[in-house]
């Protein structure tokens, strides 16, 4: 598990906003639900979608909560 996963597992605690690229759109303030590994791969859980980690880029944990 790589270092921003960690970042990412504890703004998912935390419940922090998070920041981040997705196949060259733009998410901001977006409130993570949960992360789960299935088959090896990462998924990120949103209010209404489900998003593959390894294509998130520019992660930012915010130090709002939701």
């Amino acid at each position: 598990m790589n270092i921003e996963l960690r970042f990412l597992q504890k703004a998912i605690e935390d419940k922090n906003y998070v920041n981040f690229t997705y196949e060259n759109k733009k998410y901001t303030r977006v409130q993570p639900i949960k992360l789960i590994c299935e088959d090896l791969y990462y998924y990120l859980h949103l209010k209404n979608e489900v998003l593959e980690f390894k294509k998130i880029k520019k992660l930012q944990i915010s130090k709002e909560k939701f």
